[in-house]
């Protein structure tokens, strides 16, 4: 999560004057408060973040507390397979989050059927991902959403029409869940060799190792 500091600053000849910080990483917003603090200049100070919430001083120190419990800055990774002669598909699932100091890696697969080809195992493979990332706690946050399959990306940022009513219905279904989540997307488009974690994971499925894994990165 990045937040920006909005102030209003008083220097002692000088008249009030409303700043406001670019976007930053939680680990700098102490030492630029405290900065702050110090100068006795510093009038209506407040701590936006991605999601637009505001909190002053005092607010922001026991929300710091309470993120400490909760699983942030989620980053999800999917693939999907389809292996024509069986008619099955194969989707991958990475999700990279934080908790706290620590960082997290959830892993995931699934062979699915009755899906039609490839392009439905991606919107699969991504509404799965969401479901998964509900499961794990998370809910109105930003969220980094990076795949290989440009049909996907840019048709959930409305760059490109969709035209196939099968996955019309998958785009549906994912913006539902993202709007019931809260969560605030940003999509990229990634080389398959960056996203071959979850393209590995989709292969897996579709020769039936299935796999699911949670641990601390070290």
């Amino acid at each position: 999560m990045k937040y920006k500091v909005k102030f209003e600053y008083k220097g002692a000849k000088t008249k009030k004057v409303s700043m406001e910080t670019e976007w930053l990483d939680e680990i700098y917003i102490d030492n630029l408060l405290e900065d702050l603090q110090r100068t006795g200049r510093v009038l209506d100070l407040l701590i936006i973040d991605e999601m637009e919430r505001e909190w002053n001083r005092k607010e922001y120190s026991k929300l710091k507390i309470k993120l400490e419990l909760e699983p942030v800055d989620p980053i999800i990774y999917f693939d999907g397979g389809f292996d024509i002669q069986s008619g099955t598909a194969g989707i991958g699932i990475v999700i990279y989050y934080k908790k706290g100091k620590e960082k997290y890696r959830y892993r995931a697969n699934a062979k699915l059927e009755q899906l039609e080809n490839n392009n439905e195992a991606e919107y699969a493979a991504l509404y799965n991902a969401l479901l998964f990332l509900e499961n794990l706690g998370m809910k109105s946050l930003p969220v980094e959403i990076k795949g290989d399959s440009q049909g996907v990306i840019k048709q959930l940022e409305g760059e490109w029409p969709c035209y196939e009513k099968v996955l019309n219905k998958w785009l549906d279904r994912i913006e539902a869940k993202i709007l019931d989540l809260g969560l605030k997307p940003n999509y990229e488009i990634i080389a398959r060799r960056d996203n071959k974690e979850a393209d590995k994971l989709a292969t897996q499925a579709l020769t039936n190792n299935i796999i699911e894994g949670h641990m601390k990165i070290v």
